[in-house]
Parts: C-alpha cells; structure tokens; sequence
C-alpha cells in the first residue's frame, strides 16, 4: 500500500482577512468622525496672529457658537438657545467650577451685534474670561526652500 503524502506547504500570505478588517475599519472610522466635531460648525474668522487655546478642545469646555444668521448654539450638547436664555444655561455650567472660561466660535459673516449679545449675555452669567475662537491664515509669502531675503550683491 502506497503511503499518502501531505501537500507541500504553501508559503504566500492570505492578506484576504488584513483587508477585510481594514475595510470596517475605514468605515467605522468615516461614520464616526463626523460626529468628532464640537459644536455647531461655522466659518471661523481668520486671523493672522492667533492664540492657542487647547482648553476649548477639553469635554467638558462651554463653547458657544454664532451662526451666519445669528442663531446660538450651547455646547456641551448643542443647544440651540436665544441670547437671553444663555446666563441661566452657563450659570448652571459654572456651578463647582474653578476655572470660569468661556469659547465664542463665531461665523465670520456673522452680525456683531449678535456677538455683542452673547459677550454681554455670558458678562451676565458671571463668567470672567472668554476666549475667541479663530483660524490662522496661513503665511504663503515664506515659499519652502527660498531664502527670507535678498543677499545683496546678487
């Protein structure tokens, strides 16, 4: 009787599960990055020498943000609320807090006066900082690799 031999052994990765998992990957991660952002989204106001303000990322920072059409909006939990309702709403926010900080995130086509109302508004609530929020224009007239200025003499 002739004895059976085992197939040899094959020697190429099976990358057919890697891609299977990498594809629910891709698609948990586009379903749930969108819901990442805090807030109501505006076109911020760009400006050319803006401060960081890495506390307004935080969980628990109260942000405020104003529409183009001058509607606010009240995070954490994106309330939308008149002017008038925002030192109730922010008062109870501050309770038990040390650190009594506030984030305007403006739209840039938005009305100043609906921004006054919110600056006048948080005053109210008692609150004894608040931080703009805005873009940084990027600087395009340092090209990479050029020099900063003209040597003389060439």
């Amino acid at each position: 009787m002739e004895k059976k031999t085992a197939p040899p052994p094959v020697s190429d990765i099976n990358v057919t599960p890697m891609v299977d998992v990498m594809l629910v990957l891709l698609i948990i991660f586009m379903v749930i990055t969108p819901m990442l952002t805090k807030g109501q989204t505006v076109d911020m106001v760009r400006t050319k020498n803006p401060i960081a303000m890495q506390a307004a990322d935080k969980e628990d920072a109260i942000l405020i943000a104003v529409t183009r059409n001058g509607s606010v909006f009240l995070s954490p939990g994106n309330l939308k609320l008149l002017p008038e309702q925002l030192p109730e709403r922010v008062r109870d926010l501050l309770t038990n807090r040390m650190d009594k900080m506030c984030y305007i995130k403006a739209d840039a086509r938005a009305r100043y006066s609906a921004v006054e109302d919110v600056v006048d508004n948080l005053r109210a609530a008692g609150v004894d900082q608040i931080g703009l929020i805005t873009e940084a224009i990027p600087d395009t007239s340092k090209k990479p690799g050029a020099p900063a200025s003209p040597t003389p003499g060439s």
